[in-house]
This record gives structure tokens, sequence and C-alpha cells, in this order.
């Protein structure tokens, strides 16, 4: 019989916060719930929400016992509204959190304006009491923002990797679904924040339990903290030639300094030639072409995400001076960079709902 068979741990009595009853045979004895206080910061990510608390009840619903709670807090105190536009009631604002066992922060879009003195100063508070804290999507940026990452490893949806490189290069960003082994437990968004509960689930109650819960949540692809946020070049692109993978390989790594094509077939050990007819073959375009798009793409999101000026952005996508760079990014978004960022900052973001048609309600408070 598994560990965590219900037929062993029938339904849970009691609130969350009172230790379980005493339990024989092969019933294991419980103790008291770890507590998790999560930080929504307003246009939170929903789905990185729900993808970390639901692993939790699901692992009380398992186990036939409380063996999380949980509270969720604000900068208000009173609500916060996620990137879709629901508004979350919230138990609290930016008080000492009793020894909470874990403290996450969830953040989505719009981070760079979030991390206020109010929040830092928080944070800030609870690390010197001695609380775990973590930081789930864009929330490894906050944990930055407030000197935590100096020398650390972090995960951040992809998203935001290169403005938080540019504003944090102290800190050893990683394109891995979350880091769970160091200070920090920073976890890169969406469907992440599972597999980083499901890893956590596992380290305190034991793989059988975690294996149940993935099972109860229809989640068979279960990934460790090592792997990949981004679907593979080899899924993304279609195809598996190595020379192709490793060369796309090298132009990501080297965007701030491009590496000129005759390098990369050196180090394939190729000539620029067949170089060019794999990129013609399997992409449809030149190896110099996706080089340039790919340095744009970056300068798109630095010009949305950050405040670097466009010289700065200019520099750090590899173009030598600012006059080439808007002349190119002209040709290919078909404006300016100042007019990009211009138009990008007076709209609402890609998917961004109309605001709520009702005040949420007041005086209420979530089960």
């Amino acid at each position: 019989m598994a560990l965590w068979d219900r037929r062993v741990f029938g339904p849970a009595h009691g609130v969350a916060g009172q230790k379980a009853g005493p339990k024989t045979g092969n019933r294991r004895i419980m103790t008291t719930p770890r507590h998790f206080v999560f930080i929504l910061v307003e246009d939170f990510s929903h789905l990185a929400f729900s993808c970390a608390l639901e692993p939790l009840r699901i692992a009380n619903h398992v186990a036939g016992a409380p063996l999380y709670r949980w509270s969720l807090i604000s900068p208000d105190g009173r609500t916060a509204t996620s990137s879709n536009g629901e508004v979350t009631l919230v138990h609290g604002g930016l008080e000492p959190t009793r020894h909470a066992d874990r403290l996450f922060v969830i953040s989505g879009t719009g981070v760079q304006s979030r991390a206020t003195p109010d929040l830092l100063r928080f944070l800030r508070r609870e690390r010197s009491a001695g609380t775990q804290i973590g930081g789930i999507c864009s929330g490894a940026y906050i944990l930055a923002a407030a000197g935590f990452l100096d020398g650390e490893e972090a995960a951040i949806h992809w998203d935001y990797h290169d403005v938080f490189a540019e504003n944090f290069p102290e800190t050893r960003l990683v394109r891995s679904v979350f880091v769970a082994n160091g200070r920090f437990t920073t976890a890169s968004g969406g469907t992440a924040a599972a597999d980083l509960m499901l890893h956590l689930i596992g380290l305190e109650h034991g793989a059988d339990l975690a294996i149940a819960v993935a099972d109860q949540m229809v989640y068979n692809a279960v990934r460790s903290g090592s792997d990949a946020q981004r679907v593979s070049l080899q899924s993304r692109h279609g195809m598996r030639n190595a020379h192709l993978i490793r060369a796309i390989a090298l132009i990501e790594q080297s965007v701030e300094e491009p590496i000129a094509i005759c390098d990369i077939a050196d180090n394939l050990g190729i000539s620029a030639r067949q170089l060019e007819r794999l990129f013609r073959k399997y992409l449809n375009c030149s190896p110099k072409r996706y080089i340039m798009e790919m340095r744009l793409h970056r300068a798109r999101n630095l010009l949305v995400q950050s405040e670097l000026s466009v010289t700065e952005i200019a520099m750090a996508c590899g173009f030598s001076t600012t006059s080439h760079f808007s002349k190119v990014f002209r040709g290919f978004f078909g404006r300016t960079p100042f007019s990009f960022r211009a138009a990008a900052g007076a709209l609402p973001e890609a998917g961004a709902p109309p605001p709520h048609p009702n005040p949420p309600p007041t005086g209420l408070r979530p089960h």
C-alpha cells in the first residue's frame, strides 16, 4: 500500500494551525502545519498563484491531515488585483508574519514599479527575523531590488531575463524552472510554481506524497529545478540538427557582443557556407538575419520593461551607435525606438482587461 493511500489517511479533521491527531501502525504522526505566506503584488500572475497554492491544499486533502496552512497578504492589506483583472481578498498587510515558515512574493507584469520602499522594508525585516523568503514569476526582481540576490542563483520568468540581467548583474540568473538550493527560493512562474511546490512537498513529506498530489492535479510532466523554462530549441524549431542547435545556443549567449558567422562555424567545425545552408534549410533565413532579429527582439523587451536609455539599450544589444540601432529597429518594427517606447507606455499591456466594472466587496476575508 502506498504511504499516502487514502485508505490510510482519511479525511482531515480540525482546522489549519492545529496539530494532527496521533497515528498508529503505518500512519505517520503529523506535526504542526507548515505556514506559507503569499504576498500578492498588484498585477500578479493568477496562474502562478494558483499553481503555488493548490498543491498545498491537495497535499492536505491527500494526506487527510493539515500539513500546510497559508495566509494571503498585499501591500494595502485589503485586496490584490491580478493581471487578468480578478480581485483577490487578502488576510492582511505588511505586518510581521509571526514566524511564518515560508514567505513568497508573487508578482507579474510591471514588476519594476512594484518594488516599493514599504515592500522592500517589509521583506528586509522578515529576512532579519529568519523567515525563508522566495519569489515566484517576476518575484525574483523584487527580491533582487531588496538586495537579497547578489551572488545568488535565481530563476525568473524568461520574459524578464533581459531587464533583470541589465539591472542586477551580480545575480547568477539561470534559465531553469526554479532554484531551491540556496538561501532564497525562486520559481519562474506559470506551472513552474507547481513544480517548486511539489519539490518542497517531497522534501518535507516524502516523494510518495508529492507524486500523489501531482496525480490529483493530473500533472504527469513534473519538472526538476534543472529543467529549462522554454520549449527546447529542437521542439521550437522542429528540427534535431546538432550543429544548428549548437549554433543557436552560441548566438543566444552572445547578444551583447554578436559573434561572427565564421567564428560560429569554426566552433562547430564546419564551414561558413555549410552553416548558411543549415539556417536556410531549417529556419528559412540566413545566420546574419537570425542574429539581427534576436538582437532586435531583446531591444524591444528592454524598451518596454526597463528604464534604460535608448543609447544604453543599443549598446546592450550589440549596436555600436544609436543612429544605426534606430534605423534597423524602425526597418523591422515600423517605428523608432523612441516612438515604440512612447506607444507602449500609453497603451495597456497586452492582454490586460478593462477596468473592473464594480468595486470589490469590503469587510470580507477569504476562508
